[in-house]
């Protein structure tokens, strides 16, 4: 079965927790603090494998959670750092956050990685928080939480040429003869259901790789008919071959067919238009398809080259792998996005608030909700097991605004304050 599309969950590995410990040394003064930092928490990272084909082995395992990192030690043992979690994907994998829609990683070549969901940093153990007037500090951290994330992975196929065209017209039949591939052909619509690739080598020994790709109808970019699907593997090629049933023996017009398709790939995206296209006119060896040719060319203009062939009857296939080759050679290639905008990914150009270190609202049964990325953060690295942690934690909030916040919400003595799962009185 051909995936070229699915959805899955990524978490990378929390950090290790900080250690709270003394010495016990004849010369170290008082013990001395000797808590140990934890180890960082893993990275989940992808890779290209150029073996694969398909990310059929995502329908089976959709969550991908790294390990943490290792718990700091006494005698100022630092915990060891988690191994990334390396999944491999086929090249041609993008990879887009499911909830923004910003585009991650667009990984092509073989060996290529990209870090997916970040590890969180180590807890820091109270040897860190020693100072001249607290030389001895019962206070450590606990590891950050690793980053999480649902991700859509989308396969878009390496292809230097791309077949394109209505159902039956004689993709599969053409890139079986030039090629060594052997997609499935059959006297109906749809006998491709997922794209099929071949090397073709021309005689004077250039190659490309050609993909046959399933065929389009009239409002497939809005998700008519099955080659809506497909769409997507025309992004990366560089030449589109557009092969048009000149005999119109399945009862179309090779004018209107030919008008259609290309209007289906502007309506797709745009920048599909800046590829060039070599128009094919494919069963030539029907009676029919020669008059059927002229009244062609005559509606397209001088400006439209157009090259016969006959697949099934092996006719005017060099002049064909000849134009296509010559093409490839002067045609660059068409990134999906540019370096820049995958460093800038995070960039809005729009106005927009900074954001803020909490928020704070009320819930039905009048108590007061603290929510918010850092303030949650803070609250998941404080070991609450410990009063020197809990105290150090409630300057912080003091630090952010939170206790002003909630006087001036008009938060009296008493009153529940929920944080995650958590509830606390607020205090005057």
């Amino acid at each position: 079965m051909f995936v070229d599309q699915v959805k899955v969950y990524v978490r990378g590995g929390d950090g290790g927790n900080g250690m709270v410990a003394f010495r016990r040394e004849k010369y170290v003064p008082n013990g001395g603090p000797a808590g140990g930092d934890g180890g960082k928490g893993a990275d989940v990272v992808f890779e290209v494998e150029e073996g694969l084909r398909t990310l059929m082995d995502f329908r089976y395992k959709r969550h991908f959670k790294a390990k943490h990192g290792e718990n700091g030690m006494s005698k100022n043992q630092h915990g060891r750092n988690a191994e990334p979690l390396v999944v491999k994907v086929p090249p041609g994998t993008v990879v887009k956050d499911d909830d923004t829609g910003e585009v991650i990683a667009d990984l092509t070549e073989h060996g290529q990685r990209a870090v997916i969901a970040k590890g969180g940093r180590s807890g820091r153990g109270n040897t860190r928080f020693a100072t001249p007037s607290n030389p001895a500090p019962e206070l450590s951290e606990k590891g950050e939480p690793g980053q999480e994330r649902y991700i859509i992975l989308e396969l878009k196929v390496l292809a230097d040429v791309g077949l394109v065209g209505f159902p039956s017209v004689g993709k599969s039949t053409l890139l079986s003869i030039v090629s060594a591939a052997k997609p499935k052909i059959a006297a109906y619509h749809f006998t491709t259901i997922a794209p099929n690739l071949g090397v073709v080598e021309t005689e004077d020994s250039r190659s490309f790789v050609m993909a046959d790709l399933p065929g389009l109808i009239e409002g497939a970019h809005e998700g008519v008919g099955l080659g809506h699907q497909f769409l997507r593997h025309i992004e990366r090629t560089r030449v589109i071959v557009h092969v048009i049933d000149m005999s119109g023996m399945e009862g179309r017009d090779p004018y209107e067919d030919y008008v259609t398709i290309n209007t289906e790939l502007k309506e797709y995206n745009l920048r599909l238009t800046e590829r060039p296209q070599v128009v094919v006119a494919n069963k030539m060896d029907v009676p029919e398809s020669e008059e059927n040719l002229k009244a062609f060319q005559e509606k397209v203009g001088k400006d439209v080259k157009v090259i016969p062939i006959s697949a099934i009857a092996r006719k005017g296939l060099r002049d064909l792998l000849f134009t296509v080759a010559d093409l490839l050679e002067t045609t660059p290639e068409f990134p999906l996005y540019s370096e820049e905008e995958l460093a800038n990914q995070h960039v809005m150009y729009k106005f927009q608030e900074e954001d803020k270190e909490f928020h704070l609202t009320r819930d039905s049964e009048g108590a007061y909700v603290l929510s918010g990325e850092k303030i949650e953060k803070l609250f998941k690295m404080t070991d609450f097991s410990r009063d020197e942690s809990v105290r150090r934690f409630a300057r912080q909030l003091r630090g952010m605004g939170v206790d002003e916040a909630l006087r001036e919400r008009g938060a009296q003595d008493g009153d529940i304050v929920k944080l995650l799962e958590y509830e606390f009185e607020f205090l005057e």
